[in-house]
C-alpha cells in the first residue's frame, strides 16, 4: 500500500481552493483515492477562533496548529485502513504555513508546546507545492471576495508569498508554480508536477547543474529564504541501470531517512520511486551499501530565489567550488541566479559531476 502525503500552499488567492478539486478530478482518474485536509484557519476563524480573538496570535497558533496535526493524524489512521493500494493525503496548506504569521520567538515556543522540531514538521510531508499568489504577475485576478477570511493588501499578499516560500525552503521536495501562463496553464502544470512524483509519469528529470565559485557560506546562512542541512549519502549495490541510494538529511535538530531508486538512460535520469525510511530500516540498508563506493557527505544550502528553487552543495573536501542545482518545469525556462552565486560553467549531463560518480572516485579526488 502506498500512502503519500502533500501540501498545497502558497500566497493569498494563489488557485489553492480550484488546485485542491482540480487534484481530486485528476489522481481520482488515475486510480488514487484522494483525501482532503482542509485548511485549519479558514474553519477556525469562520466560527469565531482567530488571532484578534484570543489572548494572544501565540496562544492561537497553539490552537490552529494542534488542531491541524491532529487532523492529519486523523486521515492518516484512516488511509491505513482503506482497501485501494494508492492512496494521496492533500493538505490544504501545512503546519509549516503558520510560522509565516508568527515571530521567530512565537514559533519557537509553538514549538516547545507541541513538543516538536521544524524539521519534523516540514519532513513529515512528502511533498510542498507552493501556488505564488496573484499578485505576483496577475494582479488584475487577486481578489478578496471569494474567501472570508481573507485581508491581505496586493502589497501584502506579496509579503505573506514570500514568507510562505521562506518557511517552506529546505524541504527536499518543493515545486513553485509561479504565473507565468495563464490560470489553466498554472493548475495543468501543478497536476503534471504531483504525477511526476507519485511516479505515474515518468519523464527525465529536467535539472541543471553548474559548477561554481565557493560561496559565502556566512552570508548564505544569513539569509532569511536559505536554509541549511546536512546529508549523508550511500549508494547501494544495484544493476548499470539502476542507482540506488540512501540518504540521510537533517540538521542539529534532527534527522529524516529516504530511499530513493532512479533508472539511467546515457546522462538522463527518472525517478522511479522514492520512500521514507525509520532509523531502523536506514541501519539496516546500511549493510547492502556498494564497498566500491564511498559515502558521500556534504552540507546542502536550499535557496529559493525569484520563484525559482536552487540546492548548493558544498562539500568538504572542496574549497574553491561547489555545485548548484536547480529542477525546472520544462526545458525553455531561463535560470536566474541570485547574485550571491558566482558561475563558472554549466555541468548538467557531465558525469564527472554525478554524486555517484564522486562516491566512487578515492577519497580526496572530488575535482
Amino acid at each position: 500500500m502506498s500512502i503519500s502525503k502533500i501540501v498545497i500552499t502558497g500566497g493569498p488567492c494563489g488557485g489553492k481552493t480550484s488546485a485542491v478539486s482540480r487534484i481530486q478530478t485528476a489522481l481520482s482518474h488515475l486510480g488514487y483515492t484522494v483525501l482532503v485536509v482542509p485548511e485549519t484557519a479558514t474553519a477556525l476563524i469562520g466560527g469565531g477562533v482567530a488571532p484578534w480573538t484570543c489572548g494572544s496570535n501565540e496562544e492561537y497558533q497553539k490552537c490552529q496548529m494542534k488542531m491541524q496535526m491532529q487532523k492529519e493524524q486523523i486521515f492518516e489512521q484512516a488511509a491505513d485502513t482503506m482497501a485501494n493500494d494508492k492512496v494521496l493525503i492533500v493538505c490544504d496548506r501545512g503546519e509549516l504555513d503558520n510560522k509565516a504569521y508568527m515571530t521567530e520567538e512565537e514559533f519557537a515556543h509553538v514549538l516547545d508546546y507541541l513538543g516538536v522540531t521544524e524539521i519534523e514538521l516540514r519532513d513529515s510531508y512528502d511533498a510542498v507545492f507552493h501556488m505564488v499568489t496573484a499578485a505576483k504577475g496577475a494582479e488584475r485576478f487577486y481578489t478578496l471576495e471569494n474567501n472570508e477570511a481573507r485581508y491581505e493588501t496586493v502589497e501584502q499578499a506579496r509579503e505573506l508569498d514570500d514568507r510562505f516560500i521562506e518557511a517552506w525552503t529546505g524541504h527536499p521536495y518543493f515545486r513553485i508554480l509561479d504565473n507565468r501562463g495563464d490560470f489553466e496553464q498554472k493548475l495543468r502544470a501543478l497536476i503534471r508536477e504531483i504525477t511526476y512524483f507519485l511516479g505515474e509519469l515518468t519523464p527525465f528529470e529536467n535539472e541543471r547543474k553548474f559548477l561554481i565559485e565557493y560561496p559565502d557560506l556566512e552570508q548564505l546562512e544569513q539569509m532569511p529564504n536559505c536554509q541549511k542541512v546536512h546529508i549523508n549519502q550511500h549508494y547501494l549495490r544495484s544493476d548499470p541501470d539502476r542507482e540506488i541510494r540512501i540518504r540521510q538529511r537533517g540538521t542539529s535538530e534532527g534527522s529524516v531517512f529516504t530511499f530513493t531508486e532512479k533508472s539511467i538512460e546515457g546522462t538522463r535520469k527518472h525517478l522511479v520511486r522514492q520512500r521514507k525510511l525509520n532509523a531502523r530500516e536506514y541501519e539496516m540498508l546500511l549493510l547492502q551499501a556498494d564497498p566500491k563506493m564511498r559515502e558521500i557527505s556534504k552540507t546542502r544550502y536550499c535557496l529559493s530565489f525569484e520563484g525559482q528553487y536552487f540546492e548548493i552543495d558544498v562539500f568538504p573536501c572542496w574549497d574553491d567550488q561547489a555545485i548548484a542545482e536547480i529542477e525546472l518545469s520544462s526545458e525553455d525556462v531561463e535560470v536566474v541566479f541570485p547574485p550571491q552565486i558566482k558561475v563558472i560553467r554549466e555541468v548538467t549531463g557531465n558525469p564527472n559531476y554525478r554524486n555517484a560518480v564522486i562516491a566512487s572516485k578515492p577519497k580526496g579526488a572530488t575535482h
